[in-house]
């Protein structure tokens, strides 16, 4: 298994639509100015964060049940930034829809620049065919409220390929998770 480098990644989103829409340079300015960059990097593919944010909140006073997801601890909003509470977390989904390939497994690590300011970004791996908007976690893990922006850079994914193809993929499996879009919650 090899890491992939940014020829790889161009080839694989400009032949096989692995990543659409797809960045073949790394941006780090944007009509209002800088912006936390997105795009091909040396060894990865930095996702952005879309508009759409489902932000935790206990108004409810409800028990966090990933077999029985109660979705109105959730309120959404469509914004170019998302303010998290302190100690709380947001769900957002990519910019990007992403295909990946039979003989590949992904990883994703949130970027330094929200990492700095104690916002950790949770992605779980994405498996071979697995395909569709990610879902983001983002986590303010500081006593105060932080920022994230839409249409930036959030996280890098990492391509790894196998010399040879896995036996069962995601998708010949029927994972329940295939094909998602927009921000997607958990479900049993």
């Amino acid at each position: 298994m090899s890491i992939k480098s940014d020829r790889w990644i161009r080839r694989m989103a400009e032949e096989h639509g692995m990543i659409d829409p797809f960045e073949p340079g790394q941006v780090r300015d944007g009509a209002a100015g800088r912006v936390i960059s997105y795009g091909t990097s040396s060894y990865g593919y930095d996702i952005r964060c879309a508009d759409e944010f489902k932000i935790f909140t206990n108004i409810n006073s409800a028990v966090v049940d990933p077999k029985q997801f109660d979705d109105s601890s959730f309120v959404d909003i469509q914004a170019d930034v998302c303010i998290i509470p302190p100690n709380s977390f947001a769900l957002a989904r990519t910019v990007e829809y992403l295909r990946i390939p039979r003989n590949v497994l992904t990883i994703c690590l949130g970027k330094s620049t929200y990492a700095r300011c104690g916002i950790i970004v949770n992605v779980t791996p994405l498996e071979p065919e697995w395909e569709g908007h990610v879902t983001l976690e983002f986590s303010n893990t500081t006593p105060l409220p932080a920022k994230v922006y839409a249409n930036e850079g959030v996280a890098q994914v990492l391509f790894f390929e196998s010399d040879e193809e896995c036996e069962t993929s995601y998708r010949d499996r029927g994972g329940k998770y295939q094909g998602q879009t927009g921000v997607t919650l958990p479900h049993a």
